[in-house]
């Protein structure tokens, strides 16, 4: 069984005609590629190699100047786009500085407000900051007044609409109350109407009364029997 093939260090040769031999084939092997890359992926490929004696080698897929001038025309183009892009990035980190120094001085500002870090503060500053808490506690205080006043015209408004619904509900309920009283009596006149009719049917078939020819024939009668007794005598 073979053994495997040893892995040459990738290292400076110090012989110069290897060195030199080293070259010659490595880069015959490298055109052999760039052309297979430019056949095989139809790439346009430009290589340029100097060796250490200063000699130019050059492949080109198609023409040297031709890549040399894409190749220019791409590099201006990226410098270009990196260029408001490094722009940004400078502006966005001073941005984010400036935003980080007002963020701490604010930080502090409010800790002193909340009676701290005092010490380093001279006496002009611990009197304005003295005045600043005087102003602040004014309009805490004139905005709490505000709304207790807002509160209390809020209870007052609900209180007279109470009064106002209770003096309707007493409203209703009167004539609630005086309609059922009419109903009532017109109910009780209807019941005395009827027995009173009632009554005065009995007594007439009780008691009939005389007719008028039954008087008159009583009369008659009357003088009747009368007249003979006077001349009688």
């Amino acid at each position: 069984m073979a053994g495997k093939r040893e892995r040459i260090a990738i290292r400076r040769i110090d012989n110069l005609a290897a060195r030199q031999v080293t070259f010659s084939k490595r880069r015959r092997g490298l055109f052999k590629k760039a052309e297979e890359l430019s056949i095989l992926c139809d790439a346009e490929v430009g290589l340029v190699v100097f060796s250490a004696t200063g000699k130019l080698f050059h492949f080109a897929s198609s023409s040297m100047n031709q890549i040399i001038d894409r190749y220019d025309c791409h590099s201006k183009t990226l410098q270009k786009s990196e260029a408001p892009a490094q722009l940004q990035s400078h502006v966005d980190d001073s941005t984010c500085a400036r935003l980080r120094e007002e963020l701490a001085e604010a930080s502090l500002k409010l800790r002193q407000l909340r009676g701290e870090e005092l010490q380093r503060l001279s006496v002009q500053q611990l009197q304005e900051l003295e005045k600043t808490l005087e102003s602040g506690l004014g309009s805490v205080r004139k905005t709490k007044s505000q709304k207790i006043l807002d509160e209390i015209n809020g209870l007052e408004r609900k209180r007279m609409q109470l009064i106002e619904e209770n003096s309707r509900l007493k409203e209703q309920l009167q004539v609630t109350r005086m309609t059922r009283m009419e109903m009532q009596l017109g109910a009780d006149s209807e019941v005395v109407y009827e027995e009173g009719q009632s009554s005065e049917s009995v007594t007439n078939a009780s008691y009939p009364r005389p007719s008028a020819d039954t008087d008159d024939g009583g009369s008659d009668t009357s003088l009747r029997l009368g007249l003979p007794l006077f001349s009688s005598k």
